[in-house]
């Protein structure tokens, strides 16, 4: 019997290397060959020494006790085997269809959607199979063939109680869900959550990981993004505008500034070319308000144009127009001044208040226009239509 199962093994192994060179050869002219052997070699292995193992078994030892234990024990690792080759052999196909889209590229969204996808996919793929195989290995005992009957009769009220208790749980799963194929978040996705900047790192069926600018990571689970108001810079594109406002004082020139900005975008790979604007926004609580539009290729970049604008305008300032600095204005009066103010007002004359309806003759006037009675007709062509009617009536 041991002289069977040895060889058994060695055949098994034998089988194993010339498929692993047939597949070597032809990964020289093809790259997914290669990726091919890496993914499924040992569950391959696995499976084929198993196999020959459970048929030299079958084989070379009588019926009895140990040969159904073994038997049992064989068939059992089959299966794993056999589960654990055809998730490998998924993941290999979708790896494949992954590398077909780049995401090391500018405009990456649709990779970044695809991947999204797939990897919810392979997720629910591996899940299932697990599930599958855990059935299988199950009804390989007597016991529980019994009382498969038992649980599908129980089943109904067995689904309401589990259903109750996981409704959490299920409804992050069916978000997750929802979340691949929306589209409403991606991996690589630059997004705003709970007031923090940071880009969708994973993915999964119960929640999503954002890793956050200062490489904190934020896990939320998947309802968040379905119940909750978030921002999605990427959405549909990854440039963006942002905005960089200065506090001036009124003698600021934003001609010059204008002329700086040119500058700074000029000599700064950051800047995409597309917007750059420099306005007055505000004049208002002693101070000029100087915002700046510039545009970026992405988010990561617009922050440190951002910077980079700000910092340069702010010496351009310091440098070349010290008097645009935003100064606090102090009006110093003689305290004689004020005790004399009361008695100028005393003298004053007196006035009526007006407005726009009283006060004066032209607002009186004004009011009735609005107040009084309205004629739509003038009186001479009232009168004549008083003596037309009286004609009329003296004619019936």
């Amino acid at each position: 019997m041991t002289v069977t199962l040895l060889a058994a093994v060695a055949a098994a192994l034998l089988v194993t290397a010339v498929v692993a060179l047939v597949v070597r050869v032809i990964a020289r002219r093809r790259e997914w060959a290669a990726r091919l052997v890496r993914r499924a070699r040992r569950p391959f292995r696995v499976l084929l020494v198993t196999l020959a193992v459970w048929i030299a078994l079958r084989a070379s030892v009588a019926p009895g006790e140990v040969r159904d234990g073994l038997d049992h024990l064989l068939h059992v690792l089959t299966i794993v085997a056999a589960a654990w080759l055809v998730c490998a052999l998924a993941i290999f196909f979708e790896d494949l269809g992954l590398s077909r889209y780049r995401v090391d590229v500018a405009d990456n969204r649709v990779a970044r959607r695809v991947r999204t996808q797939v990897l919810i996919i392979r997720r629910l793929t591996v899940v299932a199979i697990v599930v599958v195989a855990i059935g299988a290995i199950l009804l390989t005992f007597p016991g529980a063939r019994a009382a498969g009957a038992s649980v599908l009769a129980s089943a109904g009220l067995v689904s309401i109680v589990a259903g109750l208790a996981a409704q959490s749980t299920l409804a992050n799963v069916f978000a997750g869900m929802q979340l691949a194929f929306s589209d409403a978040i991606r991996v690589d996705d630059v997004v705003i959550v709970e007031t923090e900047w940071g880009r969708v790192e994973e993915i999964t069926l119960t929640y999503v990981v954002v890793h956050i600018w200062d490489d904190r990571r934020m896990v939320l689970p998947s309802t968040y993004f379905t119940t909750t108001p978030f921002q999605n810079w990427t959405r549909t594109k990854s440039e963006l505008l942002g905005a960089v406002e200065l506090d001036l004082d009124w003698r600021a020139t934003p001609a010059s500034m204008r002329e700086e900005l040119d500058r700074v975008l000029a000599t700064t790979d950051l800047w995409d070319g597309r917007v750059s604007v420099l306005q007055v926004t505000d004049a208002v609580g002693g101070f000029v308000r100087i915002r700046v539009l510039v545009s970026a290729v992405d988010a990561p970049t617009l922050f440190d144009l951002r910077c980079l604008v700000r910092e340069r305008l702010v010496a351009f300032l310091h440098e070349h127009s010290p008097q645009s600095l935003p100064r606090t204005r102090v009006q110093m009066v003689d305290a004689r001044e004020l005790d004399d103010a009361p008695a100028t007002r005393r003298g004053a004359p007196e006035t009526e208040p007006t407005g726009l309806f009283s006060g004066t003759a032209q607002a009186d006037t004004r009011a009735g226009l609005f107040t009084g009675p309205i004629s739509t007709v003038p009186a001479e062509e009232r009168i004549d239509l008083e003596v037309d009617a009286d004609r009329w009536r003296t004619r019936d």
